[in-house]
């Protein structure tokens, strides 16, 4: 009979970490909240916040004291409801907010519950490290990976539809971060990536040329089996055809933002407004900032979005160049501590996922502070422990209860068990 739950000595510094996020994000929902003129519920959201952080917190100490064991026999069940959940979201969900465009919350009854996509990630992390971890022969050829790319393709493929661009680029960098975790080749994974690659310089006829070729010599060089080869050089000769019939498909906002990532004037007050507003907060903060709550740009509501997906502006209109950097050393900390739970799990399971979860975290903390320096295309992707929101506060913490709990059991023993 497995425990349900039991002692176990904590990991403090990834705790520690995970709370300084999470009290620095209330503090910085509550600033975004102090402005000169009305913004409604956004006011008062930092009280919401706190409340989901409570709830997030006890969540996070039950999953915590559960045996790694039991969250990986749960990996199935979380994945299969998750996957249910985004059909339903296709069904009976909603916008909100800066997407009220799309369908990413889960509507019944008029009542937003939540968001699907959330608990899809930290799905999809386990369910994949149980696959991976199984395996007992290397990988040697891309379709060796056709159970990990269906486990991660079909929440993909529900996620896209909704349409939501941000969340579908997580779950890319989650699949390919396990991968090379788990010891996939890096040309395999070349392989694998090329067919994006080549989407996205189809746009630029010498830049795609240029690739191609490489592409045709990396298959000489691996010499795959000649199906494989010939499937993956049909597979980028098509990309590079479709591209634009792809981006005809795409929604005209979600043209404008990748284009207005380019150049953000070509629309300044429509789709290149918050990049241009988050560039002058940000810019404006110098080093030590405005002060907390003082920043212009956000007392005046000029900084859209300020407590959800442009909350990194305020800290650093509000806090400056010392606040950012304070920010961005707390996440290289946890992204250290999640490695290090990572190469000291007591198996390969425990070891997958703990650097699934680090991987998650990263692609958000990359794309969305790369987003408010315009060095990302917008695509509406929360800070993680920063931005206002139930639903990811809840998953997020849930992530950091699964990584206590393999910390707990960590022996040091993933190294040999994955390489």
């Amino acid at each position: 009979m497995v425990t349900m739950l039991r002692r176990v000595t904590a990991d403090y510094p990834l705790l520690l970490v995970t709370l300084a996020l999470s009290l620095f994000g209330v503090a910085m929902v509550y600033s975004a909240g102090q402005t000169d003129v009305s913004v409604g519920y956004v006011a008062t959201a930092y009280r919401r916040q706190a409340a989901w952080l409570v709830a997030a917190l006890i969540a996070a100490y039950v999953i915590s004291r559960s045996p790694v064991r039991l969250i990986e026999w749960s990996a199935t069940p979380m994945y299969i409801v998750a996957v249910i959940l985004l059909v339903l979201v296709m069904l009976f969900g909603s916008g909100a907010g800066t997407a009220a465009s799309m369908k990413g919350w889960l509507t019944i009854g008029g009542v937003r519950i939540g968001q699907p996509g959330e608990l899809a990630k930290i799905a999809v992390v386990l369910m994949l490290a149980k696959v991976l971890s199984q395996r007992r022969d290397p990988v040697r050829s891309l379709f060796d990976l056709w159970q990990p790319a269906l486990i991660v393709g079909v929440p993909w493929v529900l996620i896209m539809l909704q349409p939501d661009l941000g969340t579908g680029i997580v779950f890319v960098g989650i699949f390919f971060a396990m991968l090379f975790w788990a010891g996939v080749p890096w040309p395999l994974l070349l392989l694998l990536a090329s067919p994006a690659v080549s989407l996205v310089l189809a746009f630029n006829t010498g830049a795609w040329g240029v690739w191609f070729l490489l592409l045709v010599g990396l298959v000489f060089w691996m010499r795959p089996y000649l199906v494989e080869g010939v499937l993956v050089v049909v597979a980028n000769v098509v990309m590079g055809v479709v591209a634009p019939l792809l981006w005809e498909r795409l929604q005209p906002y979600q043209q404008k933002r990748l284009l207005v990532f380019l150049d953000p004037s070509i629309d300044p007050q429509r789709s290149g407004y918050h990049v241009i507003q988050s560039q002058v907060a940000i810019g404006s903060g110098g080093l030590f900032g405005k002060g907390f709550t003082d920043g212009s740009q956000k007392r005046l509501a000029f900084l859209p979005a300020q407590h959800t997906d442009f909350i990194f502006a305020v800290v650093g209109e509000e806090l400056g160049f010392i606040g950012v950097t304070i920010a961005l050393a707390l996440f290289l900390a946890l992204f250290l501590r999640c490695i290090r739970v990572a190469t000291r799990g007591n198996d390969a399971f425990a070891s997958l996922v703990a650097f699934g979860i680090a991987s998650t975290w990263f692609v958000h903390v990359i794309e969305n502070v790369g987003m408010t320096l315009s060095l990302m295309p917008v695509t509406g992707i929360p800070l993680p422990f920063f931005s206002y929101g139930g639903s990811f506060m809840l998953v997020s913490w849930m992530a950091v209860g699964v990584l206590l709990a393999l910390s707990a059991e960590g022996r040091g023993r993933a190294d040999e068990l994955l390489r």
